[in-house]
């Protein structure tokens, strides 16, 4: 038995790992942050899926059964690779699941003008995936897509509060809104902007939804496990939570802190 293993390439997936314990309190968590090599947003699909598989392969070797990557990066260019080329070689009991799938399974029904706004990162809006995974749930949806590169550092060095920060956040958001006027939904398809969700609905019109996907990737899982006892009966449940992290653990303690609302103290590895 071991932990549910929580890969981001930064702190984003923290905002992940706090709901999904708040719904599944009483099983153990292993969170890594590839932080040394972060961000993965500006990177190739080959270098994101080669990290993102070392990190997977990290966190197998710990003992984990099941990895969510709270990434949407490494979820948009890792993620379907790894399922269908490396795990049933290298770990055919063992199960990876990404954070894209949820969101967008269910995001059309919060839309009645069926348009859908998605701010991402780079490498997201670039892989198309919110795109392609929406139209196939909700083909009569409409989605338009704005990558905000500014936003995870903002974020990551606590700049986004400040007023240079507010105008980086209100142009992008803007901008997307201008994409198409008709938009009353927005994803968050980034683990990072759920820090940013508040000031964003401050921006946006009455009516438009902004959705973030801690509570869905959440809701999913615990479903997942329910409808996969098999896999249920392998996590260890001790209601515990450790951290890895590439980067300095100083820095991480700190940053995750923040992140999680209560000390943290990660342990340091070479990926």
């Amino acid at each position: 038995m071991g932990a549910i293993g929580i890969f981001d390439s930064g702190y984003g997936g923290l905002t992940i790992l706090k709901d999904i314990r708040e719904k599944l309190p009483a099983y153990d968590y292993l969170y890594l942050g590839d932080n040394a090599r972060a961000p993965y947003g500006p990177r190739s699909f080959d270098v994101v899926y080669q990290y993102t598989l070392e990190a997977v392969q990290e966190l197998f070797d710990r003992g984990c059964h099941l990895v969510i990557l709270a990434c949407n990066t490494a979820s948009a260019k890792a993620l379907r690779t790894i399922q269908q080329n490396d795990l049933p070689n290298i770990a055919p009991n063992r199960r990876v699941l990404g954070v894209i799938r949820p969101s967008t399974e269910i995001v059309g029904q919060y839309s009645r003008s069926k348009s859908i706004g998605i701010l991402a990162t780079e490498g997201t809006v670039a892989s198309e995936s919110y795109v392609i995974e929406i139209k196939k749930f909700w083909p009569q949806c409409s989605v338009v897509q704005h990558a905000c590169p500014l936003w995870v550092p903002l974020i990551e060095n606590n700049e986004y509060d400040t007023h240079a920060g507010r105008e980086f956040i209100e142009k992008d958001v803007t901008t997307l809104l201008k994409k198409d006027p008709k938009i009353d939904t927005i994803v968050l398809g980034c683990t990072h902007y759920p820090v940013l969700q508040k000031y964003i609905e401050t921006i946006v019109p009455e009516g438009v939804k902004v959705v973030s996907q801690g509570g869905i990737v959440a809701a999913s899982l615990e479903d997942y496990l329910r409808r996969h006892p098999w896999m249920d009966s392998k996590l260890s449940r001790n209601g515990s939570v450790h951290y890895l992290t590439s980067e300095s653990t100083d820095i991480f303690n700190k940053q995750a802190s923040e992140f999680m609302g209560s000390s943290v103290a990660a342990t340091h590895i070479t990926l």
